[in-house]
């Protein structure tokens, strides 16, 4: 019998670099094999350095070579964002000299040399062309191409990306047509951004503290951001008073215009959240969602599209997408898991696949995210050799029935679990492989996660994690909704809220001890219940994550409760966690009751002389910027 000759798959990586948040990922054959971001190699969080590790993981786990690849997709255009530099700087010369100055020699040196140090940052040599993809191409890539639909409306926000800063249009079979844009300098990402740096956390890596600092004021200001800051049109689209900000031409988001718009200067980080920071944030959340929502509507009433895909890193506002989910005219949203530029290396390899080489898209219902369980994972005969070394005593359970049980009573107990499974998640999200689990029903799990484990801000919520199949009756969630990328965020159903006297509730809210307001017990759920009784949820199904799933059945089954409290694996300032070492030091710096690594589990009652002292911890907490 004749056989044709096998015909040799196609391998793409994709890179995103230098900017914020590198990261690579390999498709092939249109097949996403492996996808991570450099932070969680050299520990520097969001590390914007080119990728060498994830590159390097990425080659290994498809099995590739340099040589082997066809070709390597980066996921901007630099030279069309040095033109950006060029003639925002010339717009507004002579101001922001500075900051120019500042600027031109990493591009000289680096940037405008884009080619040599893409391939320089290679393993090996390699022949393979380098094709520079469009920035909300990519991201729109990276939303459409692995999603479930068919075919969807698109919407891209972010800060910037070359010269756009929001795009909408279609997405069909293996096709993307991004029909209109919104540039620079109107950016809804900056504006929101302008708000952190002004609220005193830092830009592109606190404005999720801003969203999660928003529940406690009121919107008192949004008249006046609207007045003054922003003319928004109906379809959503809109103009920026760039006489109110300085990130076109200075070191800075604000400027002093601002600052007596909003009664002073940006908080210093680190100071005292005072009740006008909460209102501001407020604010600029509530104009954030009503920019969403009309650009949402009017990419609908334009394209016709019963679903949405999302991706930029404004997609990560999770806020903002439950309600458009919610109120907005679309049978269904999926959003990039890893929506910001991290996500952009994945969307520019899947760009070329599609659209460049066109080739066919098969959809059956289900994302081909694979839960975003794209990184590194590691065998338990290496996790046994590391924990051997170390002299740590565990106990080692193969069966997973028994495994699941013994952790589920871990969790009965009241115990804060480091759970350590399979491959890491790919996007700033822990999803149930590199987490911090505890019971939801402890009115002092958020405070004791906050204060002892996390090493953060008293003010900031936890998120639920819960079974997909009880989802719907603990949260305003319609039966079989899915959210396995905690990337929406609904209220605690009334039925499982907690009444609170009137009384109480005015005392709460002039108190300026945030930690009092937070640690009022608001639902049966508690830990995860934030004080406008909204929740960032994410459901677990059995297919994507069987481990976890069993883990959670059990804990179910044994409470009646299907919800446990689910963060990231590390400390404030630190990527989430990567490797056995990283997890073992996490755990023995902080005051977590038990480590999971597969099917070892360590006691911190069983360590004795080896749990770090205060001088040690120290020390490992001071390894990581505040962030």
């Amino acid at each position: 019998m004749w056989f044709p000759d096998e015909v040799p798959a196609v391998n793409i990586l994709g890179i995103s670099a230098f900017y914020h948040d590198s990261a690579a990922a390999i498709v092939v054959d249109g097949d996403i094999v492996a996808a991570a971001q450099e932070e969680r190699f050299t520990r520097k969080k969001h590390d914007a350095g080119f990728p060498r590790h994830a590159v390097a993981y990425c080659l290994d786990e498809a099995g590739l070579s340099p040589e082997q690849l066809d070709f390597i997709a980066f996921y901007d255009k630099p030279m069309l964002k040095f033109e950006r530099l060029l003639e925002t700087q010339l717009a507004f010369a002579p101001s922001g000299i500075r900051s120019f100055v500042m600027a031109m020699p990493v591009w000289l040196r680096e940037k405008l040399m884009m080619r040599r140090m893409v391939r320089g940052g290679l393993p090996e040599k390699t022949s393979a062309p380098l094709l520079f993809m469009d920035h909300h191409e990519s991201h729109a890539a990276s939303a459409f191409f692995p999603s479930p639909f068919d075919e969807a409306a698109v919407l891209t926000l972010d800060g910037v990306g070359e010269w756009t800063t929001a795009s909408w249009g279609v997405g069909r079979g293996n096709t993307l047509d991004l029909r209109q844009h919104l540039q620079f300098p109107h950016s809804l990402g900056l504006l929101y951004s302008a708000f952190t740096y002004y609220c005193g956390f830092k830009v592109n890596s606190g404005e999720y503290k801003l969203m999660g600092l928003a529940p406690y004021g009121s919107p008192i200001y949004t008249k006046a951001i609207c007045e003054h800051l922003i003319d928004l049109k109906p379809d959503g689209s809109f103009w920026l008073n760039m006489d109110y900000f300085n990130y076109c031409q200075g070191l800075t988001m604000t400027n002093h215009r601002f600052d007596r718009l909003f009664g002073g200067p940006p908080r210093d980080p680190e100071t005292n959240i005072k009740q006008r920071h909460m209102d501001l944030a407020a604010s600029i959340q509530a104009v954030t969602e009503e920019i969403v929502l009309r650009m949402g509507r009017d990419v609908h009433e334009k394209t016709g599209m019963k679903h949405l895909v999302l991706a930029g890193g404004v997609a990560l506002n999770c806020v903002a997408n439950g309600r458009l989910l919610r109120e907005g005219p679309y049978d269904d949203i999926w959003i990039q898991p890893a929506a910001g530029d991290a996500g952009g290396a994945l969307g520019a390899a899947l760009f070329t696949w599609h659209q460049l080489l066109d080739k066919p898209r098969h959809t059956n219902g289900r994302d081909a995210q694979k839960g975003s369980f794209l990184g590194p994972a590691f065998p338990g005969e290496e996790i046994g050799r590391f924990l051997d070394q170390q002299g740590v005593p565990y106990t080692r359970i193969d069966d997973e029935p028994a495994h699941a049980a013994y952790v589920a009573e871990l969790l009965e107990q009241g115990k804060v679990v480091g759970w350590f499974q399979g491959r890491m998640e790919f996007g700033p999200r822990a999803l149930g492989a590199r987490s911090i689990i505890g019971d939801a029903r402890s009115p002092s799990m958020q405070a004791t996660m906050n204060l002892k484990i996390k090493f953060r801000e008293s003010f900031r919520p936890f998120a639920p994690v819960v079974l997909q199949e009880h989802a719907h009756e603990w949260f305003d969630m319609r039966e079989g909704q899915e959210s396995p990328y905690m990337l929406l965020v609904a209220p605690v159903l009334e039925g499982r809220r907690v009444a609170i006297s009137r009384e109480k509730l005015e005392t709460m809210s002039h108190d300026p001890d945030l930690r009092q307001r937070v640690n009022v017990v608001r639902s049966t759920v508690p830990a995860i219940t934030h004080v406008d009784h909204s929740a960032r949820v994410q459901t677990v199904d059995r297919e994507r994550n069987p481990q976890f799933h069993r883990v959670m059945e059990t804990f179910y089954n044994a409470t009646g409760c299907p919800v446990l409290v689910n963060t990231s694996f590390n400390v404030r300032g630190e990527p989430i966690v990567c490797t056995p070492e990283d997890a073992y030091r996490c755990f023995l710096a902080t005051e977590m009751d038990a480590l999971v690594l597969e099917s070892f589990v360590i006691l911190k009652r069983e360590l004795k002389g080896q749990v770090a002292d205060e001088k040690t911890r120290a020390a490992y907490l001071s390894q990581f910027r505040l962030d």
